[in-house]
């Protein structure tokens, strides 16, 4: 629960005390209030993939009252779109279990999309043909923040909160859990496979990088060289080094995939963290600058930089970013609604589109990867608890 001063945030009204017995419960005050409000109707298709409260309606309906009166739309944080002539299709899928920040969908051979929920210590499968959907149950405590098919076809996630990494086999439900040899490594985060099969995964509260080597459980740590550099996204180039951004300091982390020695690059600006980067087929690094609100890139044969900012301005918090179709697609998180957004590097313009939840915009799209034939992106929205996927659908394609 909330403290009494974090209590005081809200506004005074009708249904205050429900909104702190109920909504606080999960969210610190400053979610509520650093959204751009909702009507009624929306708040109520929001809250219900969250908390079913169907079982006490005027419960629900207090709530319903206090939120649409005190946090109605608004401008705040809105975003600037990036026009263009492009089209997209998007389709989405709400997951079974409320309230569990469904996020990181990744899709299996099979054709079949993953997914991490994190809150609920679950991983869920979809059947996109069909819209089925079935969910696993990890060990109480895991906290899934993402999830990767491994080569033998077994789904791999991180586990968060309890210090492991986790193996769920798909067949048995049967889930194995390797352990950090040290006990500063508290968080795994972020998680990738090599052409070799190793699985190396980033530490960020921990300010490290790991390699787990699935036929033995032997696992490898390194701490980054700068302290609070907070390692997140992590990537393999098509030479085997592994690329790691930096979510807490202004700086790119290469590691050497043989020895694992780290190779720190420092980027320019103070101010600067990196949530997550990709590797266009031309070996160049692309990174989003989540703290100045701009897109960068960094060569690696030429040591080069450079930067534009992103369509909504210094405040727009990019996060998520993929390789996609010729071009560099990223969301900017910090406005609403969640914009995806194009970077052509061919002609360094942007275009961007609003990312629905269930027909309002509330969410965050915090990982997003490419489908196995390439030809659509795989997103989310936590906040509605939402898997999604995008193609491209007209104006001329770069390939």
């Amino acid at each position: 629960m909330q403290s009494p001063a974090s209590a005081e945030m809200l506004p005074e009204g009708n249904g205050r005390d429900q909104v702190e017995a109920v909504c606080t419960g999960c969210h610190n005050v400053r979610d509520i209030q650093r959204s751009t409000g909702y009507t009624r109707a929306h708040w109520d298709a929001l809250t219900g993939t969250m908390v079913d409260l169907s079982g006490d309606p005027e419960m629900q309906a207090g709530i319903l009252d206090y939120l649409a009166a005190a946090f109605p739309p608004s401008g705040n944080r809105r975003a600037t779109p990036a026009p263009g002539t492009l089209t997209l299709s998007f389709e989405e899928w709400q997951v079974p279990t409320l309230g569990q920040r469904a996020r990181d969908p990744v899709e299996g051979p099979d054709g079949a999309i993953w997914w991490a929920g994190q809150w609920a210590d679950i991983l869920g499968r979809l059947d996109p043909a069909t819209g089925a959907m079935t969910e696993y149950d990890l060990p109480a405590g895991a906290k899934p923040h993402s999830v990767e098919v491994g080569p033998d076809g077994a789904l791999w996630y991180t586990g968060n909160k309890n210090a492991t990494m986790g193996r769920l086999d798909p067949a048995s439900g049967e889930v194995t859990e390797f352990s950090m040899p040290d006990p500063a490594a508290r968080d795994p985060h972020t998680h990738v496979f090599d052409a070799d099969g190793m699985l190396w995964f980033s530490l960020q509260q921990s300010n490290m990088i790991g390699r787990l080597d699935p036929a033995t459980g032997e696992t490898r740590l390194v701490t980054a060289p700068s302290p609070g550099s907070k390692p997140y996204g992590v990537k393999i180039a098509a030479n085997g080094d592994v690329w790691v951004a930096c979510n807490g300091s202004n700086c790119l982390l290469k590691l050497d995939p043989a020895t694992m020695a780290v190779t720190e690059i420092r980027l320019p600006e103070r101010g600067t963290t990196v949530r997550r980067l990709d590797i266009a087929p031309d070996g160049r690094i692309w990174w989003v600058n989540s703290g100045l609100g701009r897109l960068g890139v960094y060569d690696p044969e030429t040591a080069e930089i450079r930067e534009w900012p992103s369509p909504s301005g210094p405040a727009s918090h990019p996060y998520a970013i993929a390789w996609f179709d010729g071009a560099v697609w990223y969301n900017e998180s910090g406005v609403r609604p969640d914009m995806l957004v194009r970077f052509d590097p061919a002609s360094e313009r942007f275009q961007s589109w609003p990312i629905s939840s269930g027909g309002l915009y509330a969410g965050i799209l915090r990982h997003m990867r490419v489908s196995r034939d390439g030809q659509s992106l795989l997103i989310h929205q936590t906040a509605s608890n939402r898997i999604g996927r995008v193609r491209v659908t007209g104006a001329a394609r770069t390939q």
